[in-house]
């Protein structure tokens, strides 16, 4: 399955979290999905049978597992400063070790504005170096 930045909230439903998750900011799932998708010439494909999306053929984002988190690119020497400074919040499972990926934790998040900020970011290491120079957010 692929959905392109149509922002068509009814495109999938395969992001939905548990709402008894309690999550912070009441984000979620489609929470990722509506920002990634409104960042330009993003797709999202299925893999691994979840969601993932990509801009121009590369993947920046993930929502693996259950929905209550999501992985994004992170150059392995941030990942390290980032997950001592904040564990709550982001972790890497150990069979994800040697990537340069992180996860973070929907629930640990404090608004909207902190998750468009992981995306755009993770976003901006995939999108081609024009693309990404030229994008105002």
């Amino acid at each position: 399955m692929e959905t392109a930045a149509s922002n068509d909230p009814k495109a999938t439903t395969m992001l939905d979290a548990d709402p008894g998750t309690g999550l912070g900011a009441d984000l979620d799932a489609d929470d990722v999905r509506r920002i990634a998708l409104s960042l330009p010439r993003t797709v999202e494909r299925e893999l691994w049978n979840i969601p993932t999306f990509h801009v121009e053929g590369r993947m920046f984002v993930t929502v693996p597992d259950d929905g209550t988190s999501f992985a994004v690119r992170c150059p392995k020497y941030e990942r390290t400063e980032l997950i001592a400074a904040e564990p709550e919040k982001f972790w890497v499972p150990p069979h994800e070790a040697n990537s340069s990926w992180v996860r973070a934790r929907l629930s640990a998040l404090e608004d909207e504005k902190e998750l468009s900020d992981i995306l755009l970011d993770s976003w901006k290491q995939a999108a081609p170096a024009d693309l990404a120079e030229s994008f105002e957010h």
